[in-house]
C-alpha cells in the first residue's frame, strides 16, 4: 500500500504534465492502438514474470533460504511490473493523447477531477492486470488460499482510499472555480480564501476519513468474540481512547497484520485480521494492540499527514525553479516560448525526471526513515507498557513464520523481524534504550520540521525563487532580443516581467519598444495603459495617455480585462460615471474574475458617493 501511494502520485504527475496541443491533428485510432498494445505488452510481461516465479517456488519449495529469496523476488516483480505499467500509462498519455480525448467529453473540460479519475482508472486497470497474474505466485509463496477475484478486489479495496483526499480536493477546486460560484461568493476569488477553504476541508478529511474507510473496507466489530472482549477490556483498562476494535477483512482476513487509523479518538479504529486473531494468543495480541496504541500516543498518524503536506510547497517551488533553470538553456527556452504546446509538454517531461527523483528520495528515504523509527518506537513502547518484551517478540516471530515472510527481509518502511526482535532484547537488558530512542526520534522530527519549513519558504514563497525566476527569464529574453531585434513578443514578455517585479521605468521602455514594432497589438496597449494609470512610481504615470491607449485596446478587442483597464483609467482621470458604466459592461461580459470586477465597481461607486 505504501508503495502504491508513490505510484499514484507519479501517475497523476505524468497525466497533469501533459499539455493539450489543440493546434495539431489528433487520431483516436492512435489512442486505441496505444491502449491495446500497452495492455497486451503488460499481459505478456506478467505471464512471463509470474510464470517463472511460480516455477521457481515449486522447484525450490522447502530448501533452506528459498522462502526469503522467493518473497524478495515476488515483491521486486510487483514493483517492476507496476513501474512497467507506469511506462505504458506514459505511452497512452503522450502518444495516444489521452488528455485531449478526455477533454472532449461532456463536463470533463470543466471538472478536472473527471479527466483525472478517468486517467487513473486506466492506470488502476493496469494494476489490476498485474494483481490478476500475481495471484498464483502469491498463493504458492505465501500459502494464502483465497480466490483470484477476492485477491484482485482486496487489492483494489485496500489501495483506492489513497485517492479519496485527491478526489475530494480536486472536486472542491473545480466547484470553487466555477463562474457561478465566484459570482455568488466573490470572496472565493481571493487566493487567501481558497487556501483557508482547502486547509479546512483537508483537516476535516483527515479527521473523518477513517470512518469512511472503515465502511469501504467492511470492517465489523471484534468485541463480540471471546478474544475480542478480552482485548476490548485490555484497551479500556489501559485508558486508551478509541472508537472501535474491528475485524479487518482485507484479503478475506488471511493476511497476518493489524493497523490503526484515526487522528482523533472519536474516529480512531484498531483493525486486526482474522488470521492474526487465530494464530496469536491473547497475550501476544495485547502486545500487538500496545504497539498500535503507541502510534496514537506519539501522534505518528498526524506526523504522516505533516510529511505529505510538507512535500507540497517544496514540490511546487522545485517545479518553478527547474522550469526557470531549463529556460536558461537556449534550445529549451525556444521550445517553451514557441507556438503550440508540444514544446511545453517536452519541457515539462524533462522537468518531471528530477521531480520524480526528488519525490522518490523524499518518500523512500526521508519518510521511510521516520516510518522505521516510528515502528521501533511503537515496539519499545509496547514492551515498556506490558513490562516485558516477550508478547511482542512472540507475535513478531509467529507472523514471520506463519505469513511466509523471512525474518531477515526488511522493507523501506519496516525493519526486518530479526532487527526488531534484537532491539527489543537489547531494551530488556538496558531499559535506558527506550528513552534514548524517544529522544532520537524527537530530535529528528525537530530537525525535519525546521528544514522542511526553511526549504519550503525558500523555494516557494521567499525572495530567492522570485528573484531567481525574474533574473533567468530576463536573461533568456534579452538573448532572444539580441538575436531577433524585431521580436515584439519578446519585448512584451520582458515588459510584463519588469511590470510584475515593480521595475516600472524598464517596463515602460519595453512596452514602448513592443508598440513601436506592433502599434496596434491590443495586449501591449492594454498593459501599458494599466501601467501608466496605476504605477506607484509617479514618474511613470501618464493618465491622459493611459486613457488613450486603453480606448485603443478596447476598440480593437472588447473583452472584460481591457474594459477593466479602461474603467481604471477613467477612474484615475476623475471620469467616475464613465468608469462605472464601463465596469458594468465588463461584468456583463466576464466569464471569470467576476468577483474582482464587482469589487472594482464598488470602489468606483464609493468614490462617486464621497464626491
Amino acid at each position: 500500500m505504501f508503495n502504491n501511494i508513490i505510484y499514484f502520485i507519479v501517475s497523476l504527475l505524468i497525466f497533469n504534465f501533459n499539455v493539450i496541443d489543440a493546434g495539431r491533428e489528433h487520431s483516436f485510432i492512435v489512442l486505441f492502438i496505444s491502449i491495446v498494445l500497452s495492455w497486451a505488452g503488460l499481459i505478456a510481461a506478467c505471464r512471463v514474470v509470474f510464470g517463472t516465479l511460480v516455477a521457481k517456488a515449486l522447484r525450490f519449495n522447502g530448501e533452506p533460504g528459498a522462502q526469503s529469496r522467493l518473497t524478495a523476488e515476488y515483491h521486486r516483480s510487483i514493483a517492476g511490473l507496476t513501474i512497467l505499467s507506469l511506462s505504458f500509462f506514459f505511452v497512452v498519455v503522450y502518444i495516444g493523447d489521452l488528455r485531449y480525448w478526455l477533454n472532449r467529453l461532456p463536463l470533463f473540460s470543466t471538472f478536472s477531477v473527471l479527466e483525472g479519475a478517468a486517467a487513473l482508472g486506466l492506470f488502476v486497470g493496469f494494476l489490476c492486470t498485474v494483481w490478476y497474474f500475481a495471484y498464483p505466485a502469491n498463493n504458492v509463496i505465501f500459502r494464502r488460499l483465497i480466490g483470484r477475484r477476492s485477491f484482485v478486489s482486496s487489492n483494489l479495496r485496500l489501495n483506492l482510499p489513497i485517492l479519496f483526499p485527491w478526489a475530494v480536493l480536486s472536486l472542491l477546486f473545480d466547484i470553487l472555480a466555477l463562474d457561478a460560484v465566484t459570482a455568488a461568493v466573490p470572496v472565493l476569488a481571493s487566493g487567501t480564501a481558497l487556501v483557508i477553504c482547502f486547509v479546512t476541508v483537508l483537516v476535516a478529511l483527515m479527521v473523518v476519513m477513517p470512518a469512511l474507510i472503515r465502511k469501504w473496507w467492511g470492517c465489523a466489530s471484534l468485541e463480540n468474540s471471546g478474544k475480542g472482549r478480552e482485548l476490548a477490556s485490555f484497551l479500556e483498562q489501559s485508558g486508551f481512547r478509541y472508537r472501535g476494535l474491528v475485524r479487518w477483512p482485507i484479503f478475506e482476513g488471511r493476511v497476518m497484520t493489524a493497523g490503526i487509523m484515526g487522528i482523533v479518538s472519536r474516529f480512531r479504529y484498531i483493525m486486526v485480521t482474522d488470521a492474526l486473531m487465530e494464530v496469536l494468543s491473547v497475550e501476544e495480541l495485547k502486545g500487538v494492540l500496545a504497539h498500535e496504541m503507541a502510534h496514537a500516543k506519539y501522534r505518528h498518524l498526524l506526523f504522516y499527514v505533516v510529511f505529505f503536506v510538507g512535500f507540497i510547497p517544496v514540490s511546487y517551488g522545485l517545479t518553478d525553479l527547474l522550469l526557470v533553470a531549463f529556460l536558461a538553456v537556449p534550445s529549451l527556452g525556444e521550445l517553451l516560448t514557441s507556438e503550440g504546446s508540444s514544446g511545453i509538454s517536452l519541457v515539462y517531461l524533462l522537468i518531471s525526471a528530477p521531480m520524480l527523483l526528488s519525490m522518490v528520495v523524499y518518500f523512500r528515504y526521508i519518510i521511510g526513515f521516520f516510518m522505521r523509527q516510528f515502528e521501533r518506537q511503537a515496539d519499545l513502547y509496547a514492551a515498556e507498557f506490558l513490562g516485558t518484551a516477550s508478547p511482542i517478540i512472540d507475535s513478531l516471530e509467529k507472523i514471520a513464520l506463519y505469513a511466509g515472510n523471512s525474518r531477515d527481509l526488511p522493507s523501506w518502511h519496516h525493519f526486518s523481524v530479526r532487527q526488531r526482535v534484537d532491539c527489543l532484547l537489547r531494551a530488556e537488558r538496558n531499559p535506558g534504550l527506550i528513552r534514548r530512542h524517544n529522544r532520537f526520534v524527537a530530535v529528528c522530527l525537530a530537525v525535519y520540521l525546521v528544514c522542511a519549513a526553511s526549504v519550503g519558504y525558500l523555494v516557494s514563497v521567499g525572495p530567492v525563487p522570485e528573484g531567481f525566476h525574474y533574473a533567468m527569464v530576463e536573461r533568456v529574453l534579452l538573448d532572444k532580443m539580441a538575436s531577433e531585434p524585431g521580436n515584439a513578443e519578446a519585448y512584451r514578455t520582458l515588459a510584463m516581467i519588469y511590470h510584475d517585479s515593480g521595475r516600472y521605468p524598464e517596463a515602460l521602455f519595453a512596452y514602448e519598444k513592443a508598440l513601436n514594432l506592433e502599434p496596434d497589438h491590443p495586449v501591449a496597449l492594454n498593459n501599458l495603459a494599466w501601467l501608466l494609470a496605476t504605477a506607484s512610481d509617479r514618474r511613470v504615470r501618464d493618465i491622459p495617455r493611459a486613457v488613450e491607449l486603453a480606448e485603443r485596446a478596447v476598440a480593437l478587442e472588447r473583452n472584460s480585462m481591457f474594459l477593466d483597464t479602461l474603467a481604471e483609467a477613467y477612474y484615475t482621470a476623475g471620469r467616475i460615471s464613465e468608469a462605472v458604466e464601463v465596469i458594468d459592461e465588463a461584468i456583463e461580459r466576464a466569464v471569470d474574475n467576476v468577483g474582482y470586477y464587482r469589487g472594482q465597481r464598488e470602489k468606483f461607486r464609493a468614490f462617486q458617493s464621497a464626491g
